[in-house]
């Protein structure tokens, strides 16, 4: 498999299994572009990649995904230095057991893990649709199971928890995947999901206390490696055998089951017209 000339965007692709992601496609051939708000991590990354990869030359783009302006300009940089993107994998993602805020005063999990998703592939979409076959991958999780959106608080304003609202930003992540998919059946892009296990990465170390304490007790018994974490999303990203999968939601390289609720498609829209409103963004 090659993936020689291939541009590839990844985002959170500093640590864990965007790391590990962003050095397997290197090595396959990948040009790849990190997104990051650590400009001094990013660039110690584009350095590991550029010694593994085929002289495609890495690169990187200083962000903070739960910005919208932060985005805007992210996105502008790119279309400067690119002229289409192959693959955006979407993977940048936390939890935060206290409710924040984020620079646009947006709840923190809402803000990073599903606004960052819909408004950098927003900004980046015709780049992907320049493309010969553009394909969206973002990493969900099975968090999102037994989660439930309220359309009317979606960033937990009444009652915060912060399992709760990650398993619901998680959820996002699926409609999010399903509704894009609709929007480009008949195009040459694709938008899939995935769960990538429960991994033993850097997740939940921005937390403290007995959430943190929990975290990493569970991956000490229960966590897969980053390697096996990283499969699927490289696996969407590369093989043929996917080429033509759109609005799936895969585990272990498979295609696999969301939640009932997930398919909810009036829920969908919903947190699609939310989405546009917040960000300002219109998908066309």
């Amino acid at each position: 498999m090659t993936m020689q000339g291939k541009c590839v965007v990844v985002t959170g692709g500093t640590d864990g299994i965007g790391k590990v992601t962003a050095i397997e496609l290197a090595k396959l051939g990948a040009k790849i572009t990190l997104i990051g708000r650590n400009a001094e991590k990013c660039a110690g990354v584009v350095r590991e990649l550029d010694g593994v990869g085929r002289g495609t030359g890495a690169d990187y783009v200083e962000c903070d995904l739960s910005s919208m302006k932060s985005i805007e300009v992210a996105a502008q940089l790119l279309k400067g230095r690119l002229s289409s993107i192959d693959v955006l994998i979407n993977n940048a993602g936390a939890m935060f057991q206290k409710r924040c805020l984020s620079a646009d005063g947006t709840e923190m999990t809402f803000a990073l893990n599903h606004m960052g998703y819909f408004a950098l592939t927003a900004r980046l979409i015709d780049l992907l649709r320049a493309a010969p076959h553009g394909r969206i991958v973002s990493v969900a999780s099975a968090a999102h199971l037994g989660a439930r959106l309220n359309l009317d608080d979606l960033q937990n304003e009444k009652k915060y928890s912060g399992w709760s609202a990650y398993g619901q930003s998680k959820l996002a992540n699926v409609y999010f995947t399903y509704e894009l998919a609709r929007r480009l059946q008949g195009s040459t892009v694709t938008a899939n999901c995935l769960h990538p296990g429960f991994v033993a990465s850097a997740f939940g170390n921005n937390n403290g206390g007995w959430l943190r304490f929990a975290i990493e007790l569970a991956k000490r018994t229960m966590a897969i490696s980053q390697s096996d974490g990283a499969m699927t999303s490289i696996h969407l990203a590369t093989s043929p055998d996917v080429a033509q999968a759109n609005g799936k939601y895969f585990d272990k390289c498979a295609e696999a089951k969301s939640s009932a609720i997930s398919h909810d498609v009036d829920v969908a829209k919903g947190l699609w017209k939310r989405s546009e409103e917040l960000s300002g963004l219109t998908f066309k």
